[in-house]
């Protein structure tokens, strides 16, 4: 058995594709790339892949991850060449590369991940900006429940089409680029977020 990391993208028409379906496009193009997939046993056997973290509807990625685990080991250069060919619309293989077998799964890894966010018209966020950075806690609410939305933002900067932010990603703890324009008071749903980088534990 082996197991390889796949970076790729995700833009375009695959946007509006949630965490599950998107699972669903990997199963789907490791069939027409003819990649020898690991399943799982029992009645309802399952591709053995790994997406490292969801992407919230709307966003788009140039750093998503997956792991999949292969029956034979095909070579790295092969394997980007045959999924490539085989991808769908938004869908863009970077790199793939060998995963130790036994490394722990991306999600238990991850710790942050950043966005860039180009808002159109461009407002003098600076002061925005400074007031939230110097705030003590920003409470928000999602989903019903009531959460301190500033430990999750560990760094924003701005640039000439928008702005930039490092926000946590861990498992009960992830920060929403949309919440923080929310909380800017900036129109989340009509900017602009792609997600440029994660960023994971050492080792």
């Amino acid at each position: 058995m082996h197991r390889v990391r796949i970076q790729f993208g995700k833009t375009g028409p695959l946007r509006f594709t949630g965490h599950l379906d998107l699972a669903q496009a990997w199963e789907r193009l490791l069939r027409r790339a003819r990649v020898p997939v690991v399943y799982s046993k029992g009645f309802n056997p399952q591709p053995r892949l790994n997406l490292a973290a969801a992407l919230p509807l709307g966003f788009t990625s140039e750093c998503e991850l997956v792991d999949v685990w292969l029956e034979a080991h095909i070579p790295a250069a092969e394997l980007l060449q045959r999924l490539t060919a085989a991808a769908p619309p938004g869908l863009t293989i970077h790199k793939v590369e060998e995963a130790a077998i036994k490394a722990p799964s991306l999600q238990s890894q991850l710790k942050a991940a950043e966005y860039n966010i180009v808002l159109e018209p461009l407002p003098d966020l600076k002061g925005r900006v400074d007031a939230l950075l110097a705030a003590v806690t920003l409470p928000r609410e999602r989903r019903g429940k009531s959460y301190d939305l500033r430990p999750l933002v560990l760094a924003i900067w701005l640039d000439a089409e928008g702005i930039g932010m490092q926000l946590a990603a861990m498992p009960g703890s992830t920060g929403r680029p949309d919440e923080v324009l929310l909380a800017l008071g900036l129109d989340a749903p009509v900017a602009r977020i792609h997600r440029t980088r994660l960023i994971f534990k050492p080792g």
